[in-house]
């Protein structure tokens, strides 16, 4: 596949490095904003202007595939779309930073004015996620399934959790829930009944919505629902991110250190108390009694500043802690120094390009662990010839999580058996996706 990218930013850096050992990847941006990391990967770079016509012939946007602008400027970004879209059938993917620009774009959506095919704001996708991740108490991460009848729940092993030390055999799990992977020393895998629940284990459990309520009562009995949070950034994942809270009853606050933007958010938000302050001024947090709150969200802009402001408000007590974090490499670290949750909005947005665009072939409906982990869907064709979960012999290693069989959903055992046209929901690692895939075409 042939993609070119307009913009040698960060995002575009992360997306060449990406997919460029199995795609052919084109940049196009001024010399200036070439980096080192960019001359270490096997692309083409050509300075010019994404949006100039000659620059995006000399890119061969005739054979392109995929167009990305991700340039730092939301209105070169829709330009070089629309120039794009009349000189090639190229899918256009433009990044977009302002929420005005998301308002108009989505007005064009569905309409004869459509000329650009998928516009990505990465912290309204931050903003989501971090919504799905507060809603369910000690969740690190959450994806809902089969209209939300059933779903995708990870939660890490701490010293008083009920698994830690028991073998998955040994624990009685609820019915119609599934323990698909684990993630230890960030290297995900598929466990086996003999697998040992250690110490900060990431476990990811898939299975009936209710069912796994259940479950959840059970390994966190002193969680209660979530009902009182802060968030120290107010931009636009902050208000977005308070606004959600306000819709399902959660006592919001704001701590926001530009006195104009309280007024702003003041104005916005109607039930979020809206304090002028510094986040990282723990005589404030102290003040505002942070150590009683059910989580803190740390969204500015700046990761040195999430990192203080994060490990601050878990020293003074606060239950949970969920940190925005610009640069993807960074997460690791935020996790080991105690941060409950790191999220990056560039890594949502790579996502939603690889899940969306680039492997097509591969129905994918969610990624975990920073894309090692997929869950993919493949249908059970006609000749398929009826046999039991168990007498499947996947190429690689792969968990079916959900049957779906008409309206019917089917949190699957060994004994289940798998029929022609069933829609399966599939659990397996990032490298052996595709091999799942093809065995249900043979």
């Amino acid at each position: 596949m042939k993609i070119v990218i307009f913009g040698a930013s960060e995002i575009g850096c992360l997306i060449a490095t990406e997919f460029f050992e199995d795609h052919d990847i084109t940049i196009i941006d001024k010399d200036e904003n070439k980096t080192g990391a960019l001359d270490r990967l096997d692309i083409i770079y050509i300075a010019g202007n994404g949006s100039n016509i000659n620059t995006l012939k000399s890119a061969n946007i005739d054979d392109a595939d995929i167009f990305i602008a991700c340039s730092c400027f939301d209105e070169a970004n829709i330009v070089a779309c629309l120039t794009v879209s009349r000189l090639s059938d190229a899918k256009t993917v433009c990044f977009v930073s302002k929420p005005e620009y998301i308002e108009s774009l989505t007005l064009m959506k569905n309409t004869k004015y459509e000329m650009i095919d998928y516009v990505i704001w990465p912290e309204q996708l931050l903003t989501q996620e971090i919504f799905r991740i507060i809603t369910v108490p000690e969740a690190v991460d959450v994806e809902y399934f089969a209209s939300g009848k059933a779903r995708l729940l990870e939660y890490r092993i701490k010293e008083d959790s009920v698994l830690l030390g028991k073998k998955i055999k040994e624990y009685p799990f609820v019915e119609n829930t599934l323990v698909v992977g684990i993630t230890r020393d960030c290297n995900l895998f598929i466990p086996d009944g003999e697998t040992e629940f250690l110490l900060n284990d990431k476990v990811i459990l898939m299975g009936y919505s209710t069912s796994l309520d259940i479950l959840a009562n059970r390994l966190f009995q002193n969680s209660e629902k979530i009902k009182d949070a802060t968030i120290i950034g107010g931009g636009n994942v902050g208000l977005m991110l308070a606004q959600n809270l306000e819709k399902v009853g959660i006592r919001t606050k704001i701590i926001e250190q530009d006195y104009k933007r309280c007024e702003d958010l003041t104005e916005e938000l109607k039930n979020t108390l809206v304090l002028y302050g510094d986040g990282t001024n723990i005589e404030l947090l102290q003040q505002e009694d942070v150590s009683d709150d059910d989580v803190v969200i740390s969204v500015t802009n700046n990761d040195e500043k999430n990192l203080l402001c994060s490990l601050l408000s878990k020293q003074l007590g606060a239950k949970r802690v969920i940190t925005r974090v610009s640069k993807s490499s960074n997460i690791p670290l935020f996790e080991k120094v105690g941060i409950d949750v790191a999220i990056s909005p560039k890594e949502a947005a790579i996502h939603e390009i690889k899940n969306n665009l680039i492997d097509t072939d591969v129905a994918i409906l969610a990624t975990v662990e920073s894309g090692q982990g997929r869950i993919i869907e493949a249908v059970v064709p006609d000749t398929f010839i009826p046999r039991q979960v168990m007498d499947l012999k996947f190429p690689a290693k792969a968990l079916i999580a959900i049957i779906q069989r008409g309206a019917k959903v089917i949190i699957p055992k060994g004994n289940t058996v798998v029929q022609p046209f069933d829609q399966l929901i599939i659990f397996t690692k990032d490298e052996d996706s595709q091999k799942i895939k093809e065995y249900f075409k043979k």
